[in-house]
C-alpha cells in the first residue's frame, strides 16, 4: 500500500482530531486560527503565532492540490519540487503531489538561486512550488526555469511570474483523485552530495516511504496519544521520516519555528509533547541554559515528555550523561541514516541500550548491516571498515547518474562511505567518514564548493576545506589557504572576501599554510585533519 493510504485512513477514523500545529514564537499574535477558515478560537492575548489543522482538513488540502496538478497536466511519473519553510502547508502539498502519482522533490531552503536551478534541471522537475522567503531567488532564475515548467506560489502577495496556490486550489475538488499507486511506483527525489560538491538526486519508491513509517514506530512506539515536536526542516528526510511515526499512529505533531531553549521547552510544556527529536547543538543549548539558570524547569510542565532522541551527527557521550542527570526519566535513543536509506533508522541505538551511548547502535527494524574492507569483504569484529546497510528503504538509484549509483549499490547493499567498527556486543561505532562532507549543526557542507569559491581570489594558490570539531555544532568548516608566492593576506581580508558565500558555507577558521598533495595530485585531507584537527575542540567563538 502507498503511504497516501495512511492519510486517507486517518481522515476517515480521526477526522476532527488535530494532526498538525504550527508555532512561531518570534511572532506575537492576539488570536489562534485554524487553517480551514481562519476563525478565532480561544482568544489568547500575546500568545505565539499558532495554527492547527485536523486530519480531515489535511487530507482535503492534499486532495485539492493533487486535483490542481492533474488539471494542469501533471501525470504519474512527473516531478514537483517543494521549496518552502516549515508550516501547515508543507505536508499537505507533499502528499498532494504523491496522490497524483507524481514524485515529490523537496529542496533545501538554504540553496542559492544557482543551486535551485541545478537541482530543478537534474531532477527534470515539471513544477516548482515555492513560498515568500524564496521569491527573490526564484525570480533570479525564473526566465531560465519557467520554460515548460509551472511555478506555483504559496502565500500572500503572489509575484507576477508565478501562479497563485491559494486561489487555484480553493476551486479544486476535495475528493481524492482516482490514481492507482503501488509500492513499486517512484515516490520522491531527495538531494544529497558527496565530496564532489554537486547534489545527487536520490530516487525512492513508495516502498521506501512506507518502510520508514514502520521503522520509526517500531523504534519509538508512537501511540495515538503521543505528541511529536518537530523542529528540523521538512525538506530533509530526517524530520519527515520521524514524523511518519505520527502519521502511522494518527497522532499529533507540532511544527516549531525556532530553536532557543525556552521556545522548545515552552512548546513541550504547552502542547504536552511526549517525543522530541533534537540536533546536538539544540540539546547542548538546553543543558547549558538550565545549568546557567537562564531557564527554570519549574516554569514548565514536562512530566509527559517520555523520549528525547538525536540524529544527523555524532553525539557526545558527555552530553547524554548531563541530559540524563537533568531528565532522569527520559528514554534516550540515537538514530543513524542517510537520505539514500530514506533517512534515520537503518541503524539505531535503542532506548534499552543507554549503557552504549557513543555507539550508533545495531541494525534497525527490517535492516541488515555489515562492515567491509576495500574489496567489500566482511571484516572481523573489532576491525575498521566501511559500513553497508540493506533493507526495503534503500534508494532505487541516483537519478540520471548510473556511475555514482554503481559506486554505492551492489546486490541490494548500500555502501555508506562511513567508516565503522563493531564491538564485542555487536554495537556499531562510527570511526571516520570516507567522504569529506562536513556536518555542521546537522547540515551538510560540501568542501569543494567552498574551495572553488576561495580559489577565485587572485592571491590564493591552493586551498583545502576540512571540518574541525566544535563544541556545539559537531564540526565547523576550516579553510587551509596557501597564498601565491610574494602575496600576503590577513584573516580579516579573507573573511570579508567570503561574505559573498551563503552564511552557512563561510569558513569559521582561516589557516594560512601549505597544502599537501599526494603523487596523483589529490589533496591529503587526512593529513590536514591530523595536523589541525587532532584532539581539537573549538569553543563557541564569533558564531553570530
Amino acid at each position: 500500500m502507498p503511504i497516501t493510504d495512511f492519510l486517507e485512513r486517518n481522515a476517515r477514523e480521526y477526522p476532527n482530531d488535530i494532526c498538525l500545529v504550527e508555532i512561531n514564537p518570534e511572532i506575537q499574535e492576539d488570536r489562534r486560527v485554524t487553517w480551514k477558515e481562519y476563525e478565532l478560537i480561544e482568544p489568547s492575548p500575546k500568545t505565539s503565532y499558532r495554527r492547527e489543522i485536523t486530519w480531515s482538513v489535511f487530507n482535503e488540502k492534499a486532495n485539492r492540490f493533487a486535483n490542481l496538478l492533474l488539471q494542469r497536466g501533471i501525470k504519474k511519473g512527473d516531478k514537483v519540487a517543494i521549496l518552502m519553510m516549515n508550516g501547515l502547508e508543507w505536508l499537505p502539498i507533499y502528499f498532494g503531489v504523491l496522490k497524483t502519482g507524481a514524485l515529490a522533490v523537496p529542496l533545501n531552503f538554504r540553496y542559492s538561486a544557482d543551486e535551485i536551478e541545478y537541482c530543478v534541471n537534474l531532477a527534470e522537475v515539471d513544477v516548482l512550488v515555492f513560498s515568500n522567503p524564496f521569491i527573490g531567488r526564484v525570480e533570479e532564475i525564473a526566465d531560465r526555469i519557467s520554460k515548460g515548467r509551472l511555478l506555483i506560489y504559496v502565500g500572500e502577495g503572489c509575484p507576477g511570474f508565478a501562479d497563485d496556490y491559494n486561489s487555484l486550489s480553493a476551486n479544486c475538488s476535495s475528493q481524492s483523485p482516482d490514481i492507482q499507486i503501488t509500492d513499486d511506483d517512484d515516490a520522491a527525489i531527495y538531494f544529497s552530495s558527496g565530496t564532489t560538491g554537486f547534489p545527487k538526486a536520490i530516487l525512492h519508491k513508495h516502498r521506501s516511504l512506507v518502510h520508514s513509517c514502520k521503522v520509526e514506530q517500531n523504534h519509538h512506539g508512537q501511540q495515538k496519544d503521543d505528541v511529536f515536536l518537530c523542529i528540523p526542516p521538512l525538506y530533509h528526510t530526517g524530520a519527515k521520516m520521524h514524523w511518519f511515526g505520527s502519521l502511522l499512529s494518527g497522532s499529533k505533531a507540532i511544527l516549531l519555528k525556532g530553536t532557543k531553549p525556552e521556545f522548545i521547552l515552552d512548546a513541550v510544556s504547552k502542547e504536552k509533547c511526549t517525543i522530541v527529536w533534537l540536533l546536538v547543538p539544540w540539546a547542548q543549548d538546553i543543558v547549558e541554559a538550565i545549568e546557567s539558570g537562564k531557564v527554570n524547569l519549574d516554569d514548565y510542565e514536562l512530566d509527559q515528555w517520555r523520549l528525547m532522541h538525536i540524529g544527523a551527527q555524532p553525539v557526545p557521550q558527555s552530553l547524554i550523561k548531563k541530559w540524563k542527570s537533568i531528565f532522569p526519566n527520559h528514554a534516550y535513543d540515537t538514530n543513524y541514516g542517510l537520505s539514500e536509506s530514506i533517512g534515520p533508522g537503518c541503524v539505531h541505538l535503542g532506548v534499552e541500550n543507554i549503557h552504549k551511548v557513543g555507539a550508533i547502535g545495531k541494525a534497525g527494524f527490517g535492516w541488515e548491516t555489515k562492515i567491509v574492507d576495500e574489496q567489500r569483504n566482511t571484516v572481523k569484529r573489532g576491525e575498521v571498515g566501511e559500513l553497508a546497510v540493506k533493507g526495503p528503504g534503500v534508494m532505487t538509484c541516483y537519478y540520471r547518474d548510473e556511475k555514482a549509483t554503481n559506486e554505492v549499490l551492489a546486490d541490494g547493499w548500500l555502501f555508506t562511505g562511513d567508516m565503522a567498527q563493531e564491538d564485542e556486543d555487536g554495537f556499531i561505532f562510527l570511526v571516520d567518514r570516507k567522504k569529506d562532507v562536513i556536518i555542521s549543526g546537522g547540515e551538510n557542507l560540501y568542501p569543494v564548493q567552498i574551495e572553488d569559491f576561495i580559489r577565485t581570489n587572485n592571491k590564493v594558490h591552493d586551498v583545502a576545506v576540512i571540518g574541525l570539531k566544535h563544541k556545539r555544532l559537531g564540526e565547523i568548516p576550516a579553510a587551509i589557504i596557501e597564498l601565491k608566492e610574494g602575496e600576503s593576506m590577513t584573516k580579516e581580508e579573507m573573511d570579508e572576501f567570503c561574505m559573498a558565500l551563503p552564511r552557512y558555507k563561510r569558513p569559521r577558521e582561516i589557516i594560512f599554510a601549505e597544502i599537501p598533495r599526494n603523487p596523483t595530485g589529490k589533496i591529503e585531507k587526512p593529513k590536514l585533519r591530523e595536523i589541525y584537527g587532532a584532539n581539537r575542540l573549538i569553543a563557541d567563538q564569533n558564531m553570530g
